[in-house]
């Protein structure tokens, strides 16, 4: 079901997936139950798209791209500027008193759907519950999407039990991969900006 909808468009507003709920599908090979459910309707943030699209993970970036060259997902970008990104920088970099720095593909998932009245798709539940409640989002997880598919006769019960345990297994190994090189990128540019300080 759809959390927190009060309000809301019905299942066919767009879907911003967060790298985790994406990635569900796409290591066990299941990216066609997001297209028979929302084709057309399927928006990767382009943080996401360059999370999923690391050396350690490539099969992922190349389903990634298979849906997008079918012209069944689209990447979307955040323009400076915008409602989008302030809230995105926010999220991300700068949040309120009381709120935690979440990752960038998680903000820009929530920073897009909600300047485009669309639904977050997360399976972060920690991270971004109080997020999804102040700001009144639609929300759907990994396993809203399977009961859809098994309520359309989409997949079987079984199959939907097999798709969620391949999604478990291997989830901490892909969020390990994504932490690792985050960390990576921050001790990066910190050095860079001692080496500058230095020179300077």
């Amino acid at each position: 079901m759809v959390r927190n909808a009060k309000g809301a468009k019905s299942l066919t507003d767009s879907l911003f997936f967060d790298n985790d709920c994406l990635s569900a599908f796409l290591w066990v090979g299941c990216e066609n139950l997001l297209v028979k459910l929302y084709s057309g309707k399927i928006i990767i943030p382009k943080a996401v798209y360059d999370e999923l699209s690391i050396p350690n993970i490539s099969h992922l970036k190349m389903r990634m791209d298979a849906l997008i060259s079918a012209g069944n997902a689209q990447i979307m970008t955040i323009k400076s500027g915008t409602e989008a990104y302030n809230l995105y920088y926010r999220l991300a970099f700068k949040p309120e008193k009381g709120n935690v720095v979440i990752g960038k593909g998680e903000a820009a998932s929530i920073a897009l759907a909600k300047t485009n009245a669309g639904i977050l798709a997360s399976n972060n539940l920690k991270d971004i519950a109080s997020y999804v409640e102040k700001m009144n989002l639609k929300h759907l997880t990994t396993g809203d999407i399977l009961i859809a598919a098994l309520e359309k006769n989409l997949i079987t019960e079984p199959q939907g039990n097999k798709i969620w345990s391949g999604y478990a297994c291997q989830e901490k190994k892909v969020r390990g991969i994504i932490v690792d090189r985050l960390h990576t990128e921050h001790f990066q540019v910190r050095v860079t900006v001692r080496v500058r300080r230095k020179n300077e």
